[in-house]
């Protein structure tokens, strides 16, 4: 692998003149304005007989400026300027028009193109010269790369209590202080690179190049992103490199007229459960292409980082389908890996962590590929995370199957625990994806109907809200501080936000009802979620004073299967955990030094029933208790 991957980065310095050079194509291909006023257009099309530029700056001729044809399938174009203005004015709109190998005239839109829109009485997006007169000035420095990642997933289209498709401005003012208060200090954001079908979550790009236009300007985005990083807060973007949409008048599927063109011809270059292309990885264009997308987003836009969707579809030919793994090695490596796709998220962490190393990269992989979050140097795939995404499963199955009193305390420190050594690991309880219609979130799992009925502090605390409450805080501070060496948190989840998500769609009559977030509901004092929403901040709050996640891995020293009890040492804090239903404790011996109260899910403010007392100080002894020579009782 690393010899492939060396190869592809000789390559690159022999006949390009170095990654940096190679990196910076999104300066040149699709339509780009020159200091003179001029536009020079460039683009690949290697199955095209002819390639040319229309829109509204020369009355939509389909004709009358001709691209020039180059070498390896490339072409270009050069328009001169006009009185020292450019031939192409901002706004105007335009179309590469493509003569296939039919002689068919194919209207497309560039896959470079920085902006497209669609008007409301259209089905298709339409690319529109984005060239403002003067654009946005990132005015705040990135923050410095973080040793403690508490990551608050997001989706700005969503983020409001309203019916309706929200903005990076609301983003801006509303969503990103509640953002900070609540001690998360990294955003990932999801469905931002521009996809047609909005019901599609952002995993079916059309414009890779282009910020979805449907919440506002590329401006609005750049000045979000800036707030973002005067707050101290790093922003991650959802980067989907896995998969493409098939549309064809505004996607990348059939550009030049071939099934070919960025993508594997035939049955390889579709994925038969998400219906969309798959990129040609070996293709030295395609490389260009996605390489420079990543570039694009880090310099133009000022993202801190990635996390790269669908990372298992891209490691294997199989894409993970109808595939277990169980952590044999042989899983792993063997002529059913895609070592093309591998290779190339070296080179795309190779590239990031060379020019920009203050970047973060995240991988979304299921199968636990060996050392993929190691160093290239060692071999490895180069990303600084992975997903822990055995923890949500393992939580829905436990409140799914199994009643309280069967819980398995050995079962669960096992998955939050059983991760690869020096491989670092997100935790989270559940994220978008548990979120999302025909699936259910953790709180409403555990309260489910009756989130509808008593939530109320006015009504009596009945043992399904009362369970569910002190579940939902535990199940996250426990996932916090044991499951890995970052949080993940998708938004409105850390309150318990009833319902479901569902995005407008024929199925639904086009209904807003449900792709929304009723932040509103924590400003309630009559409600029970403002308890949930104050456990989260100060969990978190808490964590920013001690840095567990940035600690080894903890020392669990008891999980009592009859007791129900779990409890483990990390940065300096001891965690005690009682999962028991209706058992509580005294005087329970746990190994520690001295102990005081720091955090209990308990207390009244996060709607807990205050039976301990937070002013006394307790003092170890010298008894030998769980391979520790000092303990305390509890």
């Amino acid at each position: 692998r690393y010899s492939l991957f060396y190869n592809h980065l000789k390559n690159i310095e022999e006949s390009e003149g170095g990654l940096d050079k190679f990196t910076k194509s999104y300066k040149t291909f699709g339509v780009n304005q020159l200091a003179d006023g001029g536009i020079y257009c460039k683009e690949w099309a290697p199955g095209a007989e002819a390639v040319f530029l229309a829109g509204d700056f020369n009355g939509w001729n389909p004709s009358s400026h001709p691209y020039k044809k180059l070498e390896y399938g490339k072409w270009e174009l050069f328009i001169p300027p006009q009185d020292g203005q450019s031939p192409v004015p901002h706004g105007s709109k335009l179309k590469v028009v493509i003569r296939a190998q039919n002689g068919a005239l194919l209207y497309r839109i560039s896959p470079w193109a920085r902006y497209v829109v669609r008007d409301e009485d259209k089905v298709n997006y339409d690319w529109v010269h984005w060239n403002p007169p003067q654009s946005y000035i990132h005015k705040n420095p990135s923050p410095k790369r973080l040793k403690s990642l508490r990551i608050y997933e997001s989706h700005v289209g969503i983020a409001s209590p309203e019916g309706k498709v929200a903005s990076y401005k609301n983003f801006t003012y509303n969503v990103l202080p509640r953002i900070k208060d609540l001690g998360y200090n990294c955003v990932q954001l999801m469905a931002i690179m521009e996809h047609a079908y909005y019901a599609s979550f952002g995993y079916q790009v059309t414009s890779f190049f282009a910020a979805s236009s449907r919440y506002g300007t590329p401006d609005d985005l750049k000045e979000m992103i800036d707030v973002a990083h005067s707050m101290g807060i790093t922003v991650l973007l959802d980067v989907v490199h896995s998969h493409a949409s098939k549309n064809s008048e505004d996607g990348l599927n059939q550009f030049d007229g071939t099934d070919s063109c960025f993508f594997h011809s035939g049955y390889r270059g579709n994925h038969q459960l998400w219906d969309s292309r798959l990129f040609d990885y070996a293709n030295w264009e395609v490389l260009r292409f996605l390489l420079s997308n990543l570039r694009m987003w880090i310099e133009d836009y000022r993202f801190d980082g990635f996390r790269f969707d669908g990372v298992t579809s891209m490691l294997y030919h199989h894409h993970g389908i109808g595939t277990g793994f169980s952590g044999d090695y042989n899983e792993y490596f063997g002529l059913h890996v895609d070592e093309d796709a591998l290779c190339y998220l070296m080179l795309a962490n190779h590239m990031i962590n060379t020019l920009h190393p203050e970047c973060i990269t995240i991988a979304e992989d299921v199968s636990g590929m060996p050392a993929l979050c190691r160093p290239v140097a060692e071999g490895g795939g180069g990303f600084d995370y992975r997903l822990a995404m055995a923890i949500p499963d393992k939580w829905i199955q436990i409140i799914k199957e199994l009643k309280d009193e069967d819980w398995n305390m050995g079962n669960i420190v096992h998955t939050l625990t059983n991760r690869r050594c020096e491989e670092k690991y997100i935790a989270y309880a559940e994220s978008h994806d548990q979120a999302l219609v025909g699936d259910k979130t953790l709180a409403f799992r555990l309260m489910d109907a009756e989130m509808y009925t008593n939530m109320s502090v006015l009504m009596p605390l009945t043992p399904v809200i009362d369970r569910g409450i002190q579940l939902h805080k535990m199940i996250r501070l426990i996932t916090h501080a044991l499951g890995g060496e970052s949080y993940l948190n998708f938004m409105g989840n850390e309150f318990g936000h009833p319902e479901w998500l569902d995005f407008p769609r024929i199925g639904n009559n086009e209904s807003y009802h449900y792709a929304r977030r009723q932040f509103n509901l924590t400003e309630d004092d009559l409600l029970r979620y403002k308890f949930l929403n104050a456990f989260d901040r100060d969990m978190n709050k808490l964590e920013e004073r001690f840095g567990w996640l940035a600690s080894p891995q903890a020392y669990v020293s008891e999980k009592h299967e009859s007791n129900k009890v779990i409890a483990f040492e990390r940065a300096g804090l001891i965690f005690i955990f009682n999962f028991h239903p209706y058992q509580s404790y005294v005087d329970y011996r746990v190994v520690a030094f001295k102990y005081k109260i720091l955090l209990d899910s308990d207390a009244g403010e996060y709607g807990g029933h205050q039976r301990l007392d937070h002013s006394t100080e307790y003092f170890s002894e010298p008894f030998h208790h769980n391979y520790r020579p000092n303990s305390i009782m509890v």
